[in-house]
């Protein structure tokens, strides 16, 4: 794998709003949500439409 992922301050702070149990999972699924989209830094814009695409398929 490349360089680290980088997170604004604020995208960090809204993954303590997810259970921490399914945190490194979630993390990881927006990282790579990220990566595939050549996104950087994750930002809460980032962070939200990768938590929209991902409810899509669970809807």
């Amino acid at each position: 794998m490349s360089d680290k992922i980088q997170w604004t301050p604020e995208a960090e702070a809204k993954l303590k709003d997810i259970p921490f149990f399914v945190r490194p999972f979630a993390r990881k699924k927006i990282e790579t949500y990220a990566q595939d989209n050549n996104f950087s830094p994750i930002t809460i814009e980032i962070y939200e439409e990768a938590k929209k695409q991902f409810n899509k398929k669970y809807d």
